[in-house]
Order: structure tokens, then sequence, then C-alpha cells
């Protein structure tokens, strides 16, 4: 896949046109260059010029360590044997050099005390000063010695080794082994041609399978980027398509589920937000218009302005629970949400929202049934007020939206270490495809009854930090029933858990 193809347009709902890569990868691909690829680069160049210094250095020392030992093999033959005459010993180097195998690569010379060569494989060298070191060496120390460097005579590049010969205890001169090199400067050449014809080749593929990999990489992140400043530009929802099987699938899989919730969320809390205003508005007009008519009335009917009290005192209380609602959602949402823990008698306070809200039913034709598994005595650790109020927001919404059944039925049980309350009403239970987000903040699903649709998330949350569950479920036989499960904590294990 290249960044051509990848790079193409996206066309209708859900899709983005990608026209050109962004700034910032162009400076991924930079900096991959930089702490990738050049790194690699360097690495490679830096052994090849070790390699080749190597090999370079061990050429030399093997062809000088080749002359050596010829020298120590010739001074070692001439030394052993005795000679009776001096015209012996030149008879004998004479001989030895027109017999010399490697003269066509090798110049053998016998150097007599003075350093004038005698005797050489190559006659125009006769009577020629070599001027080196190695012979000097050589003549000093007694021993083999060797020269690496330009030829004072010619001006070659030669390695040369020099080795004492004696006669009758005396010094009579010096073998040399000499050869140019020129024909191992090729051969170093051409060796490191090869290892930098190799380098350049594996340089060539890093570069490419490295073009390659972050093509691949710049290239879906562009697309991605593109996609997600049109997220965040507004258009919630649309898709991202994912032709990817690694970790970029998985990103975009990721950021296509992210804007389908925002898009979610952005329908939620559009709705959610008509909703509240319709809420509002409709207590306020009812509070604005009775008091309207309070104020031109001349207060002979007392029947009229108790009627319009009413009216006022209850819609204002719809308003303030609204509020209410309103500030606790802010306060889960910033995570100001908070617990006053202490002690408290779930059975007592459960009963008094049960009493309160039985004789609010009894006005609307509704029958409140109450039942118990018994006298429990035992306190939990809990936010009274905050349970409280979870009780009369779930007895609220069963009437609201269970009313039609006329009944509902209050249950406190004790089930080992929690109390289990359950709420039911017998109206027409909750549909299907609403029952899995009846919790979620907004929602309202197809229900026409009054509220803002955070009453059951703020719930929800209160019964979570009291480390228990809410669950909300059709019962059998019709009806929906909500069941409310909370841990019996005593204040010795809460003190335990806090000073840990």
């Amino acid at each position: 896949m290249n960044a051509s193809a990848i790079s193409g347009q996206f066309s209708g709902k859900g899709r983005v046109t990608v026209s050109k890569q962004p700034k910032r990868a162009i400076g991924l691909r930079r900096r991959w260059f930089i702490s990738s690829i050049l790194p690699a680069i360097t690495i490679l160049v830096l052994i090849a010029a070790m390699v080749s210094i190597a090999l370079g250095s061990n050429y030399y020392s093997s062809a000088l360590s080749a002359l050596e030992a010829k020298a120590n093999a010739g001074t070692e033959y001439f030394n052993t044997y005795a000679m009776t005459s001096y015209d012996e010993y030149y008879r004998s180097a004479t001989l030895y050099a027109n017999s010399f195998e490697d003269s066509d690569t090798i110049e053998l010379q016998f150097i007599d005390r003075s350093g004038q060569v005698e005797v050489s494989t190559r006659s125009l060298m006769t009577g020629s000063v070599p001027g080196t070191k190695d012979v000097t060496d050589a003549i000093s120390s007694g021993k083999v010695s060797s020269f690496r460097g330009t030829d004072p005579a010619t001006g070659e590049k030669i390695i040369a080794a020099s080795g004492l010969l004696k006669f009758n205890g005396r010094v009579v001169g010096v073998m040399r082994f000499v050869t140019a090199t020129r024909n191992l400067d090729s051969q170093v050449l051409l060796t490191v041609l090869i290892i930098l014809a190799i380098m350049a080749a594996v340089i060539f593929v890093i570069i490419i399978s490295s073009l390659l990999l972050i093509n691949n990489v710049v290239a879906p992140i562009s697309a991605v980027s593109e996609a997600a400043k049109q997220i965040s530009g507004g258009s919630y929802g649309f898709q991202i398509p994912n032709r990817y099987a690694d970790e970029m699938g998985e990103l975009v899989d990721n950021i296509n589920d992210m804007s389908m919730k925002i898009g979610e969320n952005e329908k939620l809390q559009s709705e959610f937000i008509s909703s509240v205003s319709h809420e509002l508005r409709t207590p306020l007009t009812a509070i604005n218009g009775w008091g309207e008519t309070l104020l031109s009335d001349d207060g002979n009917d007392p029947e009229a302005l108790r009627r319009g009290l009413s009216i006022i005192v209850k819609e204002s209380g719809r308003l303030t629970n609204m509020v209410e609602e309103l500030l606790d959602f802010s306060k889960m949402s910033d995570g100001r949400f908070a617990l006053h823990l202490e002690q408290v008698d779930l059975q007592a306070e459960f009963e008094d929202a049960v009493y309160t809200y039985h004789e609010i039913f009894k006005q609307q034709g509704i029958t409140l049934e109450y039942h118990s598994g018994g006298v429990y005595d035992e306190t939990i650790t809990a936010d009274a007020e905050r349970l409280k109020q979870v009780f009369c927001n779930v007895l609220d919404n069963a009437a609201k939206h269970g009313g039609s059944g006329k009944r509902i039925e209050a249950r406190l049980n004790r089930k080992g270490n929690h109390y289990i309350i359950t709420i039911r009403d017998y109206g027409p239970g909750i549909p299907d495809e609403d029952l899995p987000h009846v919790k979620e903040k907004f929602y309202k699903g197809a229900s026409k009854a009054r509220g803002s649709g955070i009453g059951l998330a703020v719930c929800d949350e209160i019964i979570r930090l009291h480390n228990g569950t809410m669950t909300i479920g059709n019962a059998k036989g019709g009806g929906c029933i909500v069941t409310l499960r909370l841990p019996i904590t005593s204040h010795r294990l809460l003190h335990e858990k806090e000073k840990k």
C-alpha cells in the first residue's frame, strides 16, 4: 500500500478527503530518518571503514611478514654455510639472485657495508644506494629489519626487509628483499570498493524498506489525522474506512467508536437541552400564569387563591428537584460528587420514603404496598440523604411510568451480607430496545413522561459509590422492577478500610 493509494479521497457521509499530507507527517518522516535511518547508515559506514582499514593493514602486514620470512631464510642460508673467500661469497650471491623464483614481483639485493647494491635481480639497481632505514637497522642491530614507505631513489611506495650477512665473523653486507606496493594497493582498493558496494546495497535496501514502512505508517496517520480534524470540527458520527489489520486498524476502530459515541452523546445532549428547556418552561409558565391571575384577582374567591398557591408550590418543588438533579449531574461530570458517610438505619430510611409517597400515590389512585422480611437493626455505612434521594426517585419513576397499573410494591430483605430493596410497578414495562440504556444520562427513549433524563444516572452513581448495584428490568407478569443491592459494612470495618 503506497502513499498515493492511501491518501485518496474518502467521500460521502462519514468519509473525509485527504488532499495533501500535513506538515506533521513530513516532520514524522524527518524524525524517522534522523532517529532510525541515519544512525543505521552511520554505523554501516563506520563498520565499512574499520573493515577496510583492517583488511588493508592485514594485506600490508602479511606482505611484510612474507618478506621478513624470506630475509630470515636467506641470511640463515648464507650465514650457515662457510665460505673460504669473498669471491666465493660474491659468486654465491650472484647464483642465488639468478635463481630467485619471485624475481618478477620481488627484487633481491645484496648490499655491501657501505650501503651500495653489489648484486640485484634487477641489474639497473646495481651500484645504487637504497638509503632506507631497514638497511642501517639491520647492520646496527644484527636482526632482520623492515621498511614501509617511499623509495628515495625511485619515488615508489615499497615495502622492504633486510637481514645481516657475515663472513668469517665479519659483516660483509645485507641481504634485502624489496617490492613495490602498487599491486597490493590495487588489491586493497578493489577490496575496499567491494565493501563499499556491499555497504551501498545494504543502505539502499534499508532506505527502500524504511521508506515503504514509513509510508505505510505516515499515510494512514495523515488520513486518520484529517478525519480527527473533521471530528474536532463538528462532523460527529462519520466512520473512517478501515483497511488495516494491525495497530493502525485498532486505532481507526477506536476513533470510529469515539466518533460514534460523540455523535450519540451530542444527540443525547441536544435532546436533553430540549427536554430540560421544555420541562423548565412548563412549571415556569404555570407559576407565571397563576401569579398573574392572583395579582389581577380582587381576592373574593378563597378557593381560587388556595388552588393557585397550591399549583405554584407544586411547580416550584418540581423546579427545585430539576435544579438539584442538574447540580448532581454537574458534580458527577467534574468529579465533585461525594458522599457524607455515617451509620444509617437503612430500614428506617426506606420506610420513611415509602410512608411519604404512600399518601401522595393514594391521591393519584395508586396503591403502594410495603413488605419487609423482618426487623433489621444492623446499620450500614452510607449517606442517608443520598440514599433517600435514590428511594424517592425510583418511587416517583414507578408512579410516573407505571402508574397506569395502579399498584406499586416495595420490598426490603436481607440476603447474606447485603440488603436487597425491590420496587416494582404493574405498568406497561420498559421496551426491550430501551432497557439497556435507561441508566444512561440524558436517555429517555420512547417515554413521553416529564423529566430531565438524568435522574436514574444520578441514582446509579450514588449506589455505585456505596459499593452496591442498581439493576432495572421487566418483571414476570408485567411491569418494571428496580433492584437495589447494598452491602452491610460495619463502622469498624469502614474505619479499618480508611486506615489502609
